[in-house]
């Protein structure tokens, strides 16, 4: 089936109605979509407009086996169109289309392109609104997700801010464990005063003063005022310039602790004032934490400081009592005698060692050295109790073994919480032979006339004080004119760092050295013995050390 082919000519107006009118018609019969026939239809209308102000054109129309319709103008301005028509198209006879009809079929098409065009419109009224409400509910979700974010954003800045707060607490309350383990590690209250500064310098403190309640002197000027007021109140106090008092811990919160003055002046202890530090600020102000981190650390200082100071008395009075009790050696025809006690250099070991020598009812001599177990004033009583308890059974004329057994059996009922140890050597006028015993105690050392040393280790009896019925016995040691016997306590040969008896062997060794000149005066022999003894000057505990010499008579 071949195409059908019409050709109008185009010479006037009605002529170009008509033509239009026609196409509009074929276009509707054949079921071309009112939008796409009102665009055909407009683009033909402007073109046949154009045609007739050149002089008129030829209009072919063609209709396709294949649904397809053309149209064709010739003119000054060629135009072609193609529309796809879904029914067939079968061209009519011009002459049998009059004018009318053409023209209100074109107000029908026109009515079906408006009404396209309305709901077109209604349709794109709706997509618009729907898109204005997508629009508003993206703007909403957008202000949803702003808002989360600067809420998210808050939450880690709190987050931040909060740990680090934690951190710095951390960081205040681990200095302040380490320090105050550091203050009451020291017995020495000058100790504890210099530590304070290496402390706090320059971290907390940009420079830091002590002043003492019982110190002569007084504070610096800009200070004194603020710092009587704290020893006085014990309470905190501002100084410098304005100087004012600092809330309590007790009384106002944290923040309010935050002087913006420069120095601060704080008590040093909590019942008992011992004095008062003041600090000056290592910047502009005293942070809060660290301020109240500070109060504490004073407050903890003056605690060291008050145990440094009755510990300090208490070893003055444990001294004191110590050294009253020992014995001025007598002078006694046939044997020299020198001693020395010296007082433990640290610590509260002293009280319990001592020495002793005296003369018996038959003229034997007896010399004596002993250790109380503890320290202390109450270490110290004991040892006089058990001197004057030795003395009493030594005028009854008892033997060093009698007199072990019932000072054993003394202190074993008087005293059973605590325990001594005691060696006793008895020398007669006359007698090279020297009797002796012991009850638990370091072993005598003896230096023969030629300097032969020999270390008296017979096997010593227990400790006076321990809960069992004991005998003690004695034992017989040659000891020719111008032999040394040496006795003393542990502290002398005793070290932590080595076993007694690598003690035993330096204090052997020491003797066997001794010269003659040295000999020849006791007393020097006793300061040459101590010397290698004690190299160190460090010493955890008392020494007693009691040298017996004996002579031709």
């Amino acid at each position: 089936m071949t195409a059908a082919r019409d050709t109008w000519i185009i010479a006037s107006a009605a002529d170009a109605a008509r033509a239009r009118a026609r196409l509009a018609r074929l276009t509707a019969d054949a079921g071309v979509p009112a939008l796409d026939r009102a665009r055909f239809l407009s683009a033909l209308g402007v073109r046949l407009g154009r045609a007739l102000d050149a002089g008129g054109a030829e209009l072919t129309v063609t209709a396709g086996s294949d649904g397809r319709l053309g149209a064709a103008l010739d003119g000054p301005e060629p135009w072609r169109h193609t529309l796809v028509c879904p029914a067939a198209v079968t061209l009519p006879d011009p002459e049998n289309a009059p004018l009318a009809e053409a023209l209100l079929s074109a107000d029908e098409d026109a009515a079906a392109v408006l009404t396209s065009l309305t709901e077109t419109e209604e349709l794109l009224r709706l997509h618009r609104e729907e898109l204005h409400q997508t629009n508003q509910g993206v703007l909403a979700l957008h202000a949803e997700l702003e808002a989360a974010a600067l809420a998210q954003r808050d939450l880690l800045d709190a987050e931040r801010a909060a740990r680090a707060e934690a951190e710095n607490a951390r960081r205040l309350l681990t200095f302040l464990a380490n320090a105050s383990a550091v203050l009451h590690a020291s017995l020495d209250h000058e100790d504890i005063l210099g530590r304070l500064p290496e402390l706090l310098v320059p971290e907390y403190a940009r420079h830091v003063d002590v002043w003492l309640v019982d110190d002569e002197r007084t504070p610096p000027g800009d200070r004194a005022a603020a710092a009587v007021t704290a020893a006085r109140t014990g309470r905190p106090q501002h100084a410098g310039p304005h100087p004012g008092e600092l809330p309590g811990v007790d009384d106002l919160p944290a923040s309010a602790l935050s002087p913006d003055r420069p120095l601060l002046c704080l008590p040093l202890g909590a019942r008992t004032v011992q004095g008062v530090l003041t600090l000056s600020a290592p910047g502009d102000r005293f942070d809060p934490d660290t301020t109240v981190m500070l109060l504490e650390l004073a407050r903890r200082a003056g605690i060291a400081l008050e145990n440094a100071r009755q510990y300090e008395q208490h070893r003055d009075v444990a001294e004191a009592l110590q050294r009253a009790q020992l014995t001025e050696l007598p002078a006694v025809p046939g044997l020299d005698l020198a001693a020395r006690y010296l007082p433990a250099t640290h610590g509260l070991n002293i009280g319990g060692d001592w020495y002793d020598a005296f003369s018996q009812p038959d003229g034997s001599v007896l010399a004596v050295i002993g250790d109380v177990t503890g320290h202390g004033l109450r270490a110290a009583v004991i040892m006089g109790q058990l001197r004057t308890a030795l003395r009493a059974y030594a005028v009854e004329g008892n033997g060093p073994a009698r007199i072990l057994t019932l000072l054993h059996r003394m202190l074993r009922h008087q005293q059973p919480e605590l325990y001594a140890t005691c060696a006793i050597a008895r020398f007669t006028p006359g007698e090279p032979e020297v009797v002796w015993a012991a009850a638990g105690h370091p072993p005598a050392v003896a230096r023969g006339p030629r300097g032969e040393v020999r270390v008296l280790e017979a096997k010593p009896g227990i400790m006076l004080g321990v809960p069992l019925p004991y005998e003690y016995e004695e034992h017989t040691v040659e000891l020719p004119a111008g032999s040394v016997l040496a006795l003393y306590t542990d502290g002398l040969v005793e070290r932590r760092a080595a076993g007694i008896d690598a003690g035993i062997d330096r204090l052997a060794r020491a003797m066997q050295v001794l010269g003659a000149a040295e000999l020849a005066e006791l007393d020097t022999a006793a300061d040459t013995l101590l010397k290698p003894m004690l190299h160190d000057s460090e010493h955890d505990d008392d020494i007693c050390l009691l040298l017996c010499r004996t002579t031709c008579g």
